[in-house]
């Protein structure tokens, strides 16, 4: 079937339901998810929304923290724009419908800290503030009679001059997007959407590690779409891993303990009970996240265990059961009283800090098609995101992007190519042999979680490298006869997000911000 809106947005998260707010009253827009539109990485943030709200705090002091935590490299014009934006995208969210909580007399916000942060400036729904915003936007999308909302949709290819006929090269001046092909879920069919702007949202690529706490749907599906489509990536060497997952093997994906609990006055300790960090920063538990992740990997490296541990007793039992239900629950659920027990913890795959590479109104190097949330590439988190500032980030950015889409949309500066070609499918047959999608799957999260982690290594990263390049001949030999399906399609994009994680640690030759490896220990 083909499809033709004005406004094209893929994803559901904070970033493409905002913008999608935004553009509706200009045109009709469809936002496509390829699962049910609640989930996605939005609803998993637990910690809140960094953002100066009132006097005690500064935007200078914001600024400061995130140049810190990003090593240096961040763009301080990006920074600061996005600094000064917050406390506007606050209220808008807060008139969407989502509930932040507040303190006692219901004046002010209720402040959380975390870990990287000078000052209490975390907005938050108590453990669970993703799925609050989620909810708040979702229902305001869905009250918006020119937002139209098609779940388990999987958009498969971005559609450039490539589909016309027409070489399309990294080197080719001009690309172009008239939409996407995507894949219905249900019925196996291919779909063609043209729009006069695409927004991708599809959220980042956890999957490609063994152990993450993003949902199963974070498979890089926009990053590995702009890699086919030519488009400009950066710093996708940068993959933040959260230095605390609750350590529980069978459960897929992690479940996060979120930063904040340190904030409230939670310690980390070795398995003797011991506290630890006094020995890698000045900052104990509460430094920024690439530090504490280091330090948690190389104590249990040297202990030979799989696990430490988060000592949350100290908080009191009131304010843990209040403050953090979604996690008491947890932990209770498997036998773990967090008032009474310390908490077992590991760190987990969490957030790339890099992705498809955009300017300050969120369009990349592709034109009529934008990129915002966690899977661009803005310069604001430079070599690490400082806590919170990912939800942020967000919803400012599909604003910025918004008011861009709207002004290219009433130039009439874009094309629809309505002799854009459906999706070819002939000749292709069923793959009835699931197991060599599964396998490779499971082959290629244990490469990337052994030699491409934590802390790497010139000869960790040509190993990994190596064997990459044996797993992306056999797949692509298979989706080039096999009929395509989503486990298919989701095997190719992390093959290629864990490409380009390699090729950008390969090329990075300093010790910056995420980028550890010990070959440049000086």
């Amino acid at each position: 079937m083909r499809h033709e809106v004005d406004f094209l947005v893929v994803g559901s998260g904070i970033a493409g339901l905002s913008f999608a707010l935004k553009v509706a009253p200009y045109g009709k827009v469809c936002v496509l998810t390829k699962g049910d539109a609640a989930e996605g990485s939005t609803r998993y943030a637990q910690g809140g929304i960094a953002a100066v709200m009132y006097d005690s705090d500064s935007f200078d002091k914001h600024i400061h923290d995130t140049l810190v935590a990003g090593d240096g490299i961040c763009d301080r014009e990006v920074v600061e724009m996005t600094i000064r934006e917050a406390p506007d995208r606050i209220r808008e969210l807060v008139q969407y419908g989502v509930n932040f909580d507040r303190d006692g007399g219901g004046d002010k916000f209720d402040l959380h800290r975390e870990g990287g942060h000078s000052e209490f400036r975390i907005l938050h729904h108590k453990d669970n503030t993703g799925e609050e915003i989620e909810r708040g936007l979702l229902e305001a999308a869905r009250r918006h009679p020119n937002i139209e909302i098609k779940e388990r949709q999987f958009a498969i290819d971005i559609i450039t001059q490539h589909h016309l006929g027409q070489r399309v090269t990294k080197h080719t001046p001009g690309i172009e997007c008239y939409g996407v092909y995507a894949l219905d879920c249900d019925t196996n069919r291919i779909d063609t959407y043209l729009a006069k702007v695409t927004l991708l949202a599809t959220g980042g690529m956890g999957n490609v590690y063994s152990t993450t706490t993003t949902p199963v749907i974070s498979t890089g599906d926009g990053v590995a779409m702009v890699h086919r489509a030519r488009g400009v990536l950066s710093d996708l060497e940068f993959m933040q891993f959260h230095p605390t997952s609750l350590y529980n093997p069978a459960e897929k994906p992690a479940f996060l303990i979120t930063e904040a609990m340190r904030g409230a006055g939670a310690i980390l300790k070795d398995r003797d009970g011991k506290e630890f960090m006094q020995k890698y920063d000045s900052r104990l538990s509460l430094a920024p996240r690439d530090i504490v992740a280091r330090a948690i990997d190389n104590e249990m490296k040297l202990s030979g265990k799989d696990y430490l541990y988060l000592d949350a007793r100290g908080i009191g039992k009131k304010h843990l059961i209040e403050g953090f239900p979604t996690i008491y629950a947890k932990c209770l659920s498997i036998g773990i009283d967090i008032t009474r027990e310390m908490i077992p913890i590991r760190p987990a795959a969490h957030y790339q800090c890099g992705g498809i590479k955009v300017d300050k109104n969120g369009e990349s190097s592709i034109k009529n098609l934008y990129a915002a949330g966690e899977c661009s590439c803005t310069g604001l988190h430079g070599g690490n995101r400082l806590a919170s500032n990912s939800l942020l980030e967000a919803v400012v950015y599909a604003h910025n992007a918004a008011k861009s889409a709207i002004a290219l949309v009433k130039s009439g500066k874009w094309k629809v190519k309505s002799e854009v070609p459906d999706w070819d499918a002939e000749g292709m047959v069923l793959n009835e042999e699931m197991v060599l999608i599964t396998q490779t799957k499971r082959e290629l999260q244990e490469i990337m979680w052994n030699y491409v982690g934590i802390v790497r290594s010139d000869l960790r990263l040509q190993r990994a490298f190596d064997r990459l390049n044996l797993i992306f001949r056999e797949t692509e030999d298979l989706y080039n006869r096999s009929v395509l399906t989503e486990p298919l399609s989701e095997l190719r994009n992390l093959i290629a997000c864990a490409y380009l994680i390699i090729k950008m640690a390969r090329a990075r030759r300093e010790n910056v911000g995420l980028h550890y490896s010990l070959d440049l220990v000086k």
